[in-house]
């Protein structure tokens, strides 16, 4: 399962793999921007992201890391909403796995530097997507091309941080855990 996180439109992108070989189950959005409340869209976050996890039952979530921009609140925010789809994912034993943007386009078009439409045409051509099922909201193959990423990778990146559950969150953010006692 792949998430691109966001407080007014979240991504979410689930594969199959089969034979090694990928194939897309399902994508879609969720929409915020009809929230006021900042929390509330939270709470909806993480409730889309339990029932999709109830629903398709993935072994592995990929989620795309926070990248630093220039607005601080916009980057907190960012944080906090992936914060709540790892949450979801980790209260249901699903491990872990984030990526850098740069290394999700690069996974899949060649190029760190790839826009996002340039991501969508590789996934709808890589595994065979209708045009007429895309979306028009970027972050669904967004979200797909995070999953995707993690195929590519085998099933333990190297490079990236991965969390098998709570006990390991915590014993690998000990410092930052530490702090808030």
């Amino acid at each position: 399962m792949g998430i691109d996180p966001g407080t007014n439109v979240m991504g979410y992108g689930l594969l199959q793999i089969t034979n090694n070989k990928p194939a897309l189950l399902t994508m879609g959005v969720l929409m915020l921007e009809k929230y006021d409340s900042h929390y509330l869209r939270l709470l909806r976050i993480f409730e889309r992201v339990i029932s999709l996890i109830d629903d398709f039952l993935p072994d592995e979530l990929a989620i795309e890391a926070p990248f630093f921009g220039k607005n601080v609140q916009s980057m907190l925010k960012l944080g906090r909403a992936q914060g709540v789809a790892m949450a979801a994912a980790l209260s249901r034993d699903i491990p872990i796995f984030e990526y850098a943007p740069l290394k999700i386009k690069m996974a899949i078009t060649g190029t760190g530097t790839a826009t996002k439409e340039q991501v969508s045409y590789m996934l709808q051509k890589y595994l065979k997507i209708p045009k007429e099922n895309l979306l028009p909201q970027l972050d669904a193959t967004d979200a797909v091309a995070a999953a995707l990423c993690h195929h590519f990778q085998g099933t333990r990146p190297q490079s990236e941080k991965h969390y098998s559950g709570w006990k390991d969150f915590i014993a690998k953010n000990e410092k930052r855990v530490k702090n808030t006692r």
